[in-house]
């Protein structure tokens, strides 16, 4: 059952203003909590704002321009999502903005309605307080002359039955109650007429009390219920920004499985891709095999009589090879693989040594035994 301001707000006399005030005081205090909702709603929408600038800031400033493939795609989406995540919670703060600026104009429409109302009870409030203590005044007066007009009439009729009275005193004591009872008469209707006028005064101002708490409750509904419905339609609209926000990432989580690393391993191999095989293996390659221009020498199939000095021949590195019978005659074979240049005094560069072997097979006479077949060959490589 709904209790109702105008049969719960009354004061206890009719001087008495300590309902009207309680509901002033709830009137005062919704006012300040609309405004305490409008502050919230306020910072919320400045939060939003930021944060959705902030989104935008975050997703513009990231690069990931060196990626190829389907996970470069996945990224790029998920920099698009977030700007567009951004600019929703801007747009969601401007429509905060909006909620906050529909309760400011119903608050002051609130409050042009309610002074308006309290003008017109303070007017009717005045006389009715003035009345009253003129009403009250002038019972007392007329109970206080009342009063006076039985003490005067009591005393005339005491008077009577005193024989020894002069006539003088009886005549002076019926003028005195005539005085009195005149005095009461007119204090009566004083009386009288101020009850009658702060009647009608107080039924106007309780026509227009009880048709003013009407309205301040009708109000304080009204205001209860625009506060409900925008702190419903603000959750709504987080609500709703959840699920935007959701949606957003939902496709990036799309591109996400797309992305495959057999793919993007595959892209970046066809477009950066150099050799298809690998370099040679690096040999070893003697020092000694080496000219002044940095190419390899080879000396073969140099056949010369044994010159009798073993250690020249494993200075050279030669190949000995079995003893043939040519002619009766035994012959040792010598094959030269490398070119040998003499780095001490002590031993011959292998030119000099060919050129000893050839100068004493000349000085042999040209015997059989003492002549070999001598080749020479140089290949740069």
């Amino acid at each position: 059952m709904a209790l109702k301001f105008c049969d719960a707000f009354w004061g206890a006399d009719i001087a008495d203003q300590s309902g009207y005030e309680a509901i002033l005081q709830r009137l005062q205090d919704g006012r300040h909590m609309c405004k305490d909702v409008e502050d919230l709603l306020k910072m919320r929408a400045i939060a939003e704002e930021k944060y959705g600038r902030e989104l935008v800031a975050i997703a513009r400033k990231a690069e990931g321009q060196t990626e190829i493939g389907t996970l470069k795609s996945s990224f790029d989406k998920m920099k698009a999502e977030i700007e567009k995540t951004g600019n929703l919670h801007i747009q969601l703060s401007e429509r905060i903005r909006e909620e906050v600026q529909k309760l400011e104009a119903f608050r002051e429409h609130q409050r042009e309605q309610r002074k308006k109302l309290e003008e017109i009870i303070e007017k009717l409030q005045k006389p009715k307080i003035v009345l009253h203590k003129k009403t009250v005044e002038s019972k007392r007066l007329y109970d206080q002359r009342s009063k006076e007009a039985d003490e005067a009439e009591q005393a005339v009729g005491k008077k009577t039955n005193v024989n020894a009275s002069t006539h003088r005193q009886s005549e002076k004591v019926l003028n005195r109650a005539r005085l009195c009872m005149q005095a009461a008469i007119l204090a009566e209707k004083q009386y009288r007429w101020n009850v009658d006028q702060l009647e009608k005064t107080r039924q106007d101002w309780e026509s227009t009390y009880r048709s003013a708490c009407e309205v301040f409750q009708q109000q304080e509904s009204e205001r209860i219920n625009i506060l409900r419905c925008v702190l419903w339609d603000h959750c709504n609209m987080l609500s709703m920004q959840c699920i935007r926000d959701d949606e957003c990432y939902e496709e990036v989580r799309k591109i996400l499985e797309q992305c495959e690393i057999i793919t993007d391993n595959n892209c970046f191999i066809e477009m950066k891709k150099t050799c298809c095989h690998p370099p040679a293996p690096i040999e070893f390659q003697c020092y000694c095999n080496m000219d002044t221009n940095g190419s390899v020498m080879e000396m073969e199939s140099v056949v010369v009589p044994s010159s009798g000095c073993p250690e020249a021949d494993s200075k050279l590195g030669e190949t000995y090879t079995p003893a043939q019978e040519r002619g009766g005659v035994p012959e040792e074979k010598y094959v030269v693989l490398y070119d040998f240049k003499a780095q001490q005094m002590s031993f011959l560069s292998i030119k000099e040594k060919l050129s000893q072997l050839l100068r004493k097979a000349r000085m042999g006479g040209g015997q059989h035994g003492g002549m070999a077949y001598l080749g020479w060959s140089l290949e740069h490589t």
